[in-house]
């Protein structure tokens, strides 16, 4: 399968060294993660009540997570102490009686998305899932919505993505600022690491590994089968926070034998999968890499946000696949559990594009020169891809690759198109229909270099 998609008429994959240095299992695993390319990662907790961003706003040396202009931080004076009081108390008056994955779902599986990361905890520690480990959890009394038939709402997203034949990663923050034996009670809290020393105080930190690796049990045996644990909350790592990985892998294996590993920012045998963030890399990485970008401007819910068009989406997933990435696209459900409804016309143009065009998205491996001025260039077996910007020309000469003598150039969702020969690529004449697209691939056999 590997040698299949990393090599192409003498073209060798920047990621043949990372692959050796992995199990053939895990190999196998991030071909199959890799051929996915498009995923959902929701955002969701009690913070979605409040204008301010998710779990930053309590770290003290954060400041610039609590900016003059945040609402729930002026309506409280800009007083940390009553702030912070009043966002842990948010679990109170979070009842999301709209929450209907199987909406969400559908919607995502409409989109074109072959996979859903949901946040199981986010910083703040509070539960989006069913834990005997703390009463700051969406199913304890203290919440509304624990009366509600799908309370455990980790366990109820999970089913309804899987029913829609999606892939299930589960984001879990290893850091967890509500817990007494990361941020304990008797010293004053700065910054996002626990407040006191960890050498100093091992039993302390002993009970936080504890607690880390309960839950994260949890998540691996009552909730189905989960495809990636996406760990972040990077600070967690050696030698003053160790979380002791290597026992934490090895228990969410044995449940789920086929688990992919993401320690975010962490390097070593447990990041399987590199996360750059709102960015997109410059060139190909040397490992599988998937980036994480919002489609409006917050990972959270805010009213009024602004999205991002499907032609922009379009063109993401177009430089991720193009660099042999995936696009892992951020939305976050309301307090009510609805998504933004401004977030539907968008997925649903995406996914109508990918319908015609997702053959050369899925299960692509990038074909350098990886990009042109108007193009970006993918490969699957015998084929390249050029994924085009026209930019509402027709007259389009393209770079840096050009087809094998006498090989047909295919418009997908077309017909075949004539080409000629350019010095160092090639020049077609795309249909009047295309005019308005945001973007047209095109299909060929390419010459050998």
């Amino acid at each position: 399968m590997a040698e299949k998609r990393g090599d192409i008429m003498g073209y060798s994959s920047p990621l043949a060294e990372w692959y050796s240095r992995r199990p053939e299992w895990l190999r196998r695993r991030l071909e199959w993660f890799m051929d996915l390319r498009f995923g959902l990662i929701i955002h969701w907790g009690p913070y979605c009540q409040w204008d301010c961003c998710e779990s930053w706003p309590l770290v003290p040396a954060d400041t610039w997570a609590r900016p003059d202009n945040l609402r729930c931080w002026t309506e409280r004076g800009k007083d940390l102490t009553r702030f912070s009081r009043d966002y842990w108390n948010l679990n109170r008056t979070f009842n999301p009686v709209e929450f209907d994955p199987d909406t969400w779902a559908a919607l995502a599986a409409d989109a074109g998305m072959r996979y859903v990361a949901f946040t199981t905890k986010h910083h703040d520690g509070f539960c989006m899932f069913d834990t005997a480990t703390t009463d700051y959890r969406i199913t304890h009394p203290d919440c509304p919505f624990h009366r509600h038939s799908r309370a455990n709402v980790a366990k109820e997203v999970f089913a309804a993505f899987r029913r829609r034949g999606l892939a299930i990663s589960c984001y879990f923050s290893k850091s967890d600022w509500h817990s007494p034996y990361y941020w304990v009670p008797e010293f004053p809290v700065k910054d996002r690491n626990p407040n006191y020393d960890t050498r100093a105080h091992p039993e302390k930190w002993a009970k936080f590994v504890e607690f880390v690796h309960r839950q994260v049990e949890e998540l691996m045996t009552s909730y189905g089968k989960i495809d990636v644990l996406w760990l972040d909350g990077g600070q967690v790592r050696p030698p003053e926070q160790d979380i002791r990985m290597n026992e934490l892998a090895a228990m969410a294996r044995k449940h789920q034998p086929h688990l992919i590993i993401v320690d975010r920012t962490v390097g070593g045998d447990y990041e399987d999968v590199i996360t750059p963030e709102q960015e997109i890399p410059s060139e190909p990485l040397a490992a599988p890499w998937e980036s994480c970008i919002t489609l409006g401007q917050s990972w959270k819910y805010i009213p009024d946000d602004r999205f991002k068009s499907a032609a922009e989406v379009i063109r993401l997933l177009a430089e991720t696949a193009s660099k042999g990435g995936n696009l892992l696209l951020g939305i976050g459900p309301d307090p009510l559990g609805r998504l933004p409804s401004a977030v539907e016309p968008i997925l649903r143009q995406v996914g109508e594009w990918l319908k015609r065009n997702g053959e050369a998205i899925y299960a692509t491996r990038p074909l350098p020169p990886y990009s042109s001025d108007v193009a970006r260039f993918t490969f699957k077996g015998e084929y390249a891809y050029a994924i085009i910007f026209a930019g509402g020309k027709r007259d389009i000469v393209i770079n840096g690759q050009r087809p094998a003598a006498g090989s047909a150039i295919t418009l997908l969702g077309g017909g075949d198109l004539p080409w000629t020969p350019r010095d160092n690529g090639f020049a077609i004449f795309l249909p009047e229909a295309c005019a308005h697209e945001a973007a047209v691939v095109i299909r060929f056999r390419p010459a050998p270099k």
